[in-house]
């Protein structure tokens, strides 16, 4: 299915094949045979949790992977109970509030969850033994975070997100505390320099443009499920709800809003390429670099389009994996960058409210990348459409050629 929506462009074709067959940034680097059981389970967890990360984590070098991997399923446990809608407040907001105390104690866990990644909570045993297994430099800075992001969630939890400070808190909370956490962990590890860790503020940009992007993508997912995390301070200027961008009388007034949305989101691009500049080991690279150039993708693709309002919009898994192969230096992450930045400056409408500053921040950003005077493309090394058409042909054969022969004699 993949490779149909991709079928015409050749270029996406070639590089799913190629990560098909194990090309990429990738690749698991750990040695399951020398794990423990719980250690096992865990990265089964992770697999079965993560859309995003997973591969990166495993792709990560040394006992830093381990360490990534468990604080994701901390938070991701942690995560699961700030969303489960089932969880009366009374019981949820002193969980949330001592969930980084239950790190240590052995037989905790918790089974009246609804949500789909509910085996983090029904199993925390297992997480928690592998967390209490971790080098103490990992530890301390694991708990912290949780602690940290318990608190703000329980914030969050009892009042509405209503001016774009609250958005920029919100979002500190749940991604810009990751964003520092992980930075620490790198910086533990001693694969990256004492700075990584130690420059809160750029960690913290970098977790709220991946949470401002999933936010703004998620619209209607979120406004289906009865939550809005969308700013009221903007999207009041438009509508007297959120859920009325849904109507098709008010979709300009959305438009609008989503532009503003977007425009602000950009503002962070700067921090991103100032982090990114400072890292030094490949591994920590490739798993910072693939979710960034992903929400940069993601926003062009949402900026003033009205199927934000009634699906969710998604970049092609084509387009996803040519940028999981390219995003490996400061040049292919400069010239993504430049290239989804300037599709949103073409596609800017001049009666859009927040033209003006788009334009402004755009313009920052293609400075900053140092291609405001041209257009970059990546070098492409892939076959013309004919031969992508063959390699799906071939691929297809391989895959299906029994079944098409015993049909045939049949």
């Amino acid at each position: 299915m993949d490779l149909l929506k991709s079928i015409t462009h050749p270029d996406e074709v070639y590089a799913l094949l190629k990560f098909k067959f194990g090309a990429g940034p990738t690749k698991p680097k750990q040695d399951h045979a020398s794990m423990t059981k719980t250690a096992r389970k865990c990265y089964n967890y992770l697999n079965q949790t993560s859309r995003s990360f997973a591969a990166v984590i495993q792709a990560l070098d040394g006992d830093l992977r381990h360490a990534v991997c468990i604080f994701y399923l901390v938070l991701r446990a942690l995560d699961t109970v700030e969303d489960d809608m089932t969880i009366p407040l009374k019981e949820k907001i002193p969980m949330l509030q001592t969930f980084h105390e239950k790190l240590e104690d052995p037989t905790w866990n918790y089974t009246k969850s609804k949500e789909k990644d509910r085996i983090v909570l029904e199993d925390f045993q297992a997480i928690a033994q592998e967390f209490r297994s971790l080098a103490e430099c990992y530890r301390v800075v694991i708990a912290d975070i949780c602690k940290k992001m318990g608190h703000g969630m329980c914030e969050f939890a009892q009042r509405d997100v209503l001016t774009n400070k609250d958005w920029d808190l919100y979002c500190h909370y749940v991604a810009g505390l990751v964003g520092i956490g992980l930075s620490r962990l790198f910086s533990a590890s001693e694969l990256e320099d004492a700075i990584v860790g130690e420059d809160t503020e750029l960690a913290n940009s970098m977790g709220l443009f991946l949470q401002k992007t999933n936010i703004i993508r998620d619209y209607l997912e979120d406004s289906l499920e009865g939550r809005e995390f969308w700013p009221k301070e903007t999207w009041s200027k438009y509508a007297s709800k959120l859920s009325d961008f849904q109507r098709s009388q008010n979709l300009t007034s959305g438009l609008h809003c989503l532009n503003e949305l977007i425009t602000n989101a950009l503002h962070h691009v700067p921090d991103v390429l100032k982090y990114m500049s400072r890292l030094h080991n490949q591994s920590v690279f490739n798993f910072c670099a693939i979710p960034q150039v992903m929400a940069i993708a993601t926003l062009a693709e949402c900026y003033n389009n009205p199927k934000v309002f009634r699906s969710v919009v998604k970049i092609r898994k084509g387009q996803a994996v040519i940028m999981m192969l390219e995003a490996t230096s400061m040049d292919s992450i400069r010239t993504i960058i430049s290239n989804h930045s300037r599709q949103i400056g073409k596609s800017t409408p001049s009666n859009d409210p927040s033209a003006e500053l788009t334009r402004k921040i755009v313009s920052t950003n293609l400075e900053l990348s140092h291609t405001a005077s041209a257009q970059l493309t990546t070098p492409s090394y892939y076959p013309p459409l004919y031969m992508s058409l063959g390699i799906m042909l071939v691929l297809i054969l391989y895959s299906y050629g029994s079944q098409i022969l015993h049909y045939i004699h049949s």
